[in-house]
């Protein structure tokens, strides 16, 4: 064990997050640390709120962040709105609707499974024909950004089956908030979570939540104590409340809330339209440099996440290798895949502050450079052009 200080090498990070954090971030995060109950900390949770319903596209006053990550944000939703006996339709198309059901379990209720292919789409007919025949159900549980796949459902929809059939919508917008199109309010979401380290480009470690009043409503008339202590929403609103007295419930990551609301301002100053049109700008730079070096995207092109591109991994290519030799000679990471798709896939994150054409010749450029290396079969030399010829056309 080293006696040294721990100093970080410098990476350009396009995985699947957490995803480059802007100067601008890391400053507000080294800023001097105050008491979590602080009058001037109270007054910066406000505007976090404000921001966060901003970013969201709510006026619910149940938005705040939670203190832990994404997935922390995944329990809060499910231990305030799943009760034991519930049932859960609950949709799988990658790995993290596999955590939804775990979730919806561990509360003591009982999933019920709508499952689709690893790449598409999550298919509402499905959701429908689940939802008639489980007329008792109370919730409809989806990711509307699958981050093991790149592969993005229509939310507005599945949303309005899950009303037509009185139940509430659970979604993950954990790879989605701030990089595609999210509109909380407009589309009626019951419940919604994300995370800092996606298109936030803020440290990881928090997670934003959102209630409607429908989810109020269920919360507020549980049958059951929220098995969760630290996750209940009726002890966490002590806390975040408002502009009222807060009632200590934990003590805040105060320095990564100071990141996060330095993110969220940095959101709404480019404006939350243009940072979606940004990502999806610079996706279809990657997209031609990535088709023109001959790999093929694994999500059909209606579906696709720009900030989150799974290509099919090349013959005569190492999965390991080539990302081990990215990383040690070009300090750039990319993801692997998960599941189903471990050694098949690659997943290019274009998330947040890595959305920006630096990023995306460096990424072209280096696999160009590490696969041609390999004698693995790419179209060498073709990346590079191909994307600049996109990003000069704007």
């Amino acid at each position: 064990m080293s006696d040294n200080n721990f100093h970080p090498p410098r990476r350009t990070l396009m995985g699947p997050g957490p995803s480059d954090v802007p100067a601008r971030i890391l400053e507000a995060l080294g800023r001097p640390t105050i008491g979590h109950l602080d009058p001037a900390f109270v007054a910066l949770m406000d505007e976090i709120k404000s921001l966060l319903q901003y970013a969201f596209q709510t006026e619910s006053p149940l938005t705040m962040p939670i203190s832990a990550p994404g997935s922390a944000g995944m329990e809060a939703c499910f231990v305030n709105l799943v009760e034991p006996g519930d049932k859960v339709i609950v949709c799988q198309n990658g790995v993290f609707g596999g955590r939804m059901k775990e979730n919806v379990e561990r509360c003591g209720g009982t999933p019920v499974m709508v499952m689709d292919a690893w790449g598409s789409a999550v298919d509402p007919g499905k959701v429908e024909d689940a939802l008639k025949a489980h007329p008792d159900a109370r919730a409809l549980a989806f990711v509307h950004a699958e981050t093991s796949t790149g592969a993005q459902s229509d939310a507005r929809t599945l949303v309005e089956l899950a009303h037509k059939h009185d139940c509430l919508a659970i979604v993950d917008a954990v790879t989605s908030l701030g990089g595609t199109e999210l509109r909380v309010d407009e589309w009626e979401i019951d419940a919604v979570y994300s995370g800092t380290q996606k298109c936030l480009s803020c440290v990881p470690g928090i997670s934003p939540v959102s209630f409607s009043e429908r989810a109020q409503h269920r919360i507020a008339n549980r049958g059951h104590r929220v098995q969760s202590w630290f996750l209940d929403m009726n002890l966490v609103m002590a806390y975040w409340g408002g502009k009222t007295k807060r009632a200590y419930h934990h003590t805040a990551p105060v320095n990564a809330m100071y990141a996060l609301h330095e993110s969220l301002l940095m959101l709404k100053e480019e404006g939350l339209e243009n940072a979606w049109a940004r990502h999806y700008r610079n996706h279809l730079a990657l997209r031609a440099g990535l088709e023109a070096m001959g790999l093929s995207f694994i999500v059909d092109e209606p579906h696709r996440l720009p900030q989150l591109n799974a290509v099919s991994i090349p013959a005569g290519a190492d999965d390991a290798a080539v990302r081990g030799r990215l990383l040690e000679e070009h300090n750039l990471e990319i993801g692997a895949g998960l599941g189903d798709l471990a050694g098949k896939v690659w997943r290019i994150g274009l998330m947040g502050h890595a959305s920006r054409p630096e990023n995306i010749t460096l990424c072209l450029g280096a696999l160009d450079a590490v696969l041609s290396d390999m004698g693995a079969e790419i179209n060498a030399g073709a990346a590079l052009p191909a994307a600049e010829k996109v990003l000069a056309a704007g």
